[in-house]
């Protein structure tokens, strides 16, 4: 005999709001555990946290660099070398999206005729996965699309850099860094449920749902064929964004009660800014540069412009360039790579009010203003120094 055979058979279609959305394939109240389910929720999906990392990257490859401690032809052939763009991405953009969202950027550093790199390629994080020796350090790296896998060298027979590995500080992990896709995946989740949740509601009539009721006093229930045809019924006529506010019309005994909150009872919107706030913050972006409500002041917003230079964009680009001289050393020692802070208009007013304070310093000499505005001795054509 089957005890649980009524109970089962009582079980009906899970509701709309409890089945999976977008395309991650995550089911409301699961936060994405993978790294790829995080993108296609919090990148691809979620219009908060595309436009956060699009603020950095962008911003990031779009910097003018300085190449010092080489030549000058050797200067041009690098700056030329980082800037290019390989199989139609851009080496910095690229770069600085993977360490942001991965915490992890990997460059396979490809050689010309003549020995030197000719190209220099940014490789897929999650397709990367360090091959460890018996003491623990990087022996290779294993690329893997699909079921091909390629291992990859970290040096070359001559001691030179082959795979260059560049990480965000992981306290829990030797090989890996951390990123920040894992950190706003729960600010992500909440996001996309509540515009999930405030779409139902619009193709509900916009209005919580409730229970129809049937009690015609006499204590009798409504054969099958009769529910089934006012299931029927309120699907067609009443279900759906066309039919939003369309009056009931209600008969023997039938009676609508609400059972759900409202959506201001939710507070549905200020969820949604909180959830959008706590993702910005994991990208490192102000939220008042990502048009969410606040103090959206002319003054506030240039302080908060300036903030998200110096306490994201430019640490981001300082590692960047850091790793790629390093990696870069091997064919021209001494080589620094660096950001021209000269040329981010967004730092004009720190250098002005620089120049200014510097300039009304009677007790230095001129050579000492120039090495505290960084700037080399020049000589005019005149002759005299400027």
């Amino acid at each position: 005999m089957k005890f649980f055979g009524t109970k089962a058979a009582r079980q009906t279609v899970r509701p709309v709001l409890a089945r999976a959305w977008g395309s991650g394939g995550v089911a409301l109240g699961e936060w994405p555990a993978s790294y790829e389910a995080q993108l296609r929720a919090g990148v691809i999906g979620n219009p908060v946290a595309q436009r956060a990392m699009r603020l950095v990257t962008q911003a990031a490859g779009g910097m003018a660099l300085v190449a010092d401690g080489v030549a000058p032809d050797v200067q041009a052939r690098v700056k030329a070398l980082v800037t290019r763009c390989s199989s139609g991405q851009a080496l910095i953009e690229a770069l600085a999206s993977h360490l942001l969202l991965h915490g992890n950027a990997y460059v396979q550093l490809m050689s010309g005729a003549d020995g030197s790199p000719s190209e220099l390629y940014a490789l897929r994080p999650e397709r990367v996965s360090v091959e460890a020796d018996a003491r623990g350090w990087p022996a290779a790296y294993l690329y893997r699309v699909g079921e091909s896998v390629t291992r990859l060298l970290p040096e070359d027979g001559a001691g030179r850099t082959g795979i260059l590995h560049l990480k965000a500080l992981h306290p829990l992990d030797d090989h890996y860094g951390l990123g920040c896709a894992g950190a706003a995946a729960g600010a992500v989740a909440i996001h996309n449920a509540a515009t999930v949740w405030n779409k139902a509601l619009l193709d509900n009539a916009a209005r919580p749902s409730g229970a129809m009721v049937y009690d015609p006093g006499d204590g009798s229930v409504m054969s099958p064929e009769q529910f089934e045809r006012v299931k029927r019924e309120m699907e067609v006529a009443f279900s759906g964004a066309a039919n939003a506010g369309r009056p009931m019309l209600l008969e023997g005994g039938l009676d609508w009660k609400a059972m759900s909150l409202t959506p201001a009872e939710m507070d549905f919107v200020g969820l949604k800014a909180a959830a959008a706030r706590e993702i910005a913050l994991a990208f490192g972006v102000p939220p008042m540069l990502m048009g969410l409500p606040g103090d959206n002041a002319y003054a506030n917003y240039r302080e908060a412009n300036r903030a998200l230079w110096r306490q994201t964009i430019l640490p981001l680009m300082g590692k960047i360039c850091g790793g790629l001289a390093q990696g870069l050393q091997g064919w021209w020692p001494g080589l620094c790579l660096s950001v021209d802070l000269d040329r981010v208009p967004e730092l004009s007013e720190e250098r002005s009010a620089l120049w200014e304070r510097v300039s009304a310093a009677d007790f230095l000499s001129a050579e000492e203003k120039r090495a505290m505005l960084g700037i080399g001795e020049a000589i005019g054509s005149s002759g005299r120094e400027i």
